[in-house]
């Protein structure tokens, strides 16, 4: 059941974003003195007093877009209007009302819709008795507030609630979001095309102009009845090339989209080599440890030129150390492929939150020891006591040592190769934690290492046992899926 809307409409610098990110209580659209930040529809569920809806920031109305862009800020501006259950008028009580609130207020005039009349920035008591002058609009109540000093949200959230439509009977909380998808990549790769596909719907600016989009704009759509949530983020440059505060503030939002998501699609332009960007972006979702998809777009201008097979080995020699990731090819534009992906993210983040029992870890790390055992380091032979698995998504793995030290990146790789294939987890991240044997539960520090210790000798884990998921069916094994 879609949930009510409420949607942020009015001039532009009257504090919109301000007033969204206060009252959805994140610093989700970004703020800045500049004209004409926003563009997007932003959106983000509120609950107050049981109640929940939907709250939408939009551009400002009036704006003369730098880049030409004016027709689509006011194409989203309008659709949230007409999506609308409530709107909520913000004005400045600072500038007091000038001629653009009036346009402003006579186009909303003939919704027919509720309408409350919001005065911002009323940052002190003689500001907020300058809201009075707002009154010749003819809307009813005039609500003084300040997102700055955190005055008057809780009038405001009351007055909302009022005027949402009645509860249905079956009104609840709203559905659980399946997966939260983050799209990134660098300027101008299709990722808002890519998000409109995915949407069925011209929910965030496409343009040829690059740096389009700014904010990152969570969009919900539903899709074989499960809710999935996909964040289109601002298309990054490098550090050094970031032309303003927007451009700062828009890559830190797209780098915590990564941090947010479940999994997180990796967007190239298949008529473009990998860039610095693409590396720095792709660095990061390692940091992190994100189930990925590396996705071409763009492919219809490129298949005749090479082969999927090639383009996936070109990524490989790029990338070496993420040649587990799953490669796709799409055309955003012609929606082909689109919803393939969808499915192949849903695969990944079900395998990366698999458990598996300590029993089959340590026979798989036994084995791998044996077939390859780690080289002594001066006097000191490393030696690996127990492993277990310790979360889930991303899947970590905790071995205790008699010293993390003693284990090198190459063994550390070549660890994390071996679990990839032989335990449920070929295509995602694997969190490897090394750690001293002091670490492990009392007494266990006398018992002998995994090689040391008779074959078949039942295991006493280090930690409590995980409980065992089934395995489920995996992927057939292949590194690069031309969709």
């Amino acid at each position: 059941m879609p949930l009510p809307v409420v949607a942020i409409v009015g001039r532009p610098n009257v504090g919109k974003s301000s007033l969204f990110n206060w009252l959805v209580g994140l610093r989700i659209s970004i703020v800045d003195p500049t004209a004409g930040v926003t563009r997007d529809r932003i959106s983000s569920i509120v609950e107050e007093q049981g109640r929940f809806f939907e709250l939408t920031d939009t551009g400002g109305i009036g704006i003369v877009d730098s880049d030409d862009l004016t027709d689509d800020v006011e194409r989203q501006i309008q659709a949230a209007i007409d999506q609308a259950d409530v709107i909520l008028f913000v004005t400045d009580a600072r500038t007091g009302p000038m001629a653009l609130d009036e346009v402003v207020a006579t186009r909303l005039r003939t919704l027919g819709k509720p309408v409350l009349l919001v005065v911002n920035k009323c940052d002190t008591q003689n500001l907020a008795l300058e809201a009075s002058q707002f009154h010749h609009f003819g809307y009813q109540p005039v609500i003084p507030v300040s997102a700055e000093q955190l005055r008057g949200k809780d009038e405001l959230l009351t007055e909302i609630v009022k005027r949402l439509p009645p509860p249905e009977p079956d009104e609840g909380p709203p559905e659980k979001v399946e997966l939260l998808l983050a799209i990134v990549g660098r300027r101008n790769v299709g990722k808002s095309t890519f998000i409109n596909s995915l949407a069925q719907a011209e929910r965030v600016i496409v343009s040829e102009v690059p740096g389009t989009t700014r904010d990152s704009v969570d969009v919900r759509f539903t899709r074989d009845g499960k809710v999935f949530v996909a964040i289109d983020t601002a298309g990054v440059r490098k550090r050094a090339s970031l032309a303003n505060d927007i451009e700062y503030y828009s890559l830190h939002r797209a780098e915590r989209s990564i941090r947010r998501a479940d999994v997180v699609l990796m967007f190239f332009d298949g008529m473009n080599p990998v860039s610095r960007v693409d590396k720095q972006l792709t660095e990061y979702i390692v940091e992190n440890h994100k189930p990925a998809i590396f996705v071409v777009n763009k492919w219809d201008l490129l298949k005749d030129q090479v082969s999927t097979e090639e383009f996936g080995e070109y990524l490989a020699k790029v990338y070496p150390m993420l040649d587990h990731v799953p490669v796709a090819f799409i055309t955003a534009k012609e929606g082909k492929n689109v919803f393939k992906v969808l499915n192949l993210a849903q695969h990944l983040a079900k395998q990366a939150s698999l458990r598996v029992g300590t029993g089959e870890l340590n026979r798989v790390l036994r084995n791998a020891l044996l077939a390859n055992p780690p080289v002594q380091k001066g006097t000191r032979m490393p030696k690996i006591y127990y492993g277990a698995q310790v979360a889930s998504s991303p899947p970590t793995i905790v071995l205790f040592t008699n010293g993390p030290e003693l284990f090198d990146d190459v063994y550390r790789r070549y660890l994390l190769n071996v679990f990839r294939r032989e335990l449920p987890f070929p295509e995602v991240a694997i969190k490897l934690d090394i750690r001293h044997r002091r670490d492990m539960r009392k007494g266990a520090a006398e018992e002998p290492d995994l090689l040391s210790r008779p074959e078949g000798e039942p295991e006493k884990p280090a930690i409590p046992k995980p409980k065992r998921t089934p395995k489920g069916k995996n992927r057939p094994d292949s590194e690069l899926w031309d969709l």
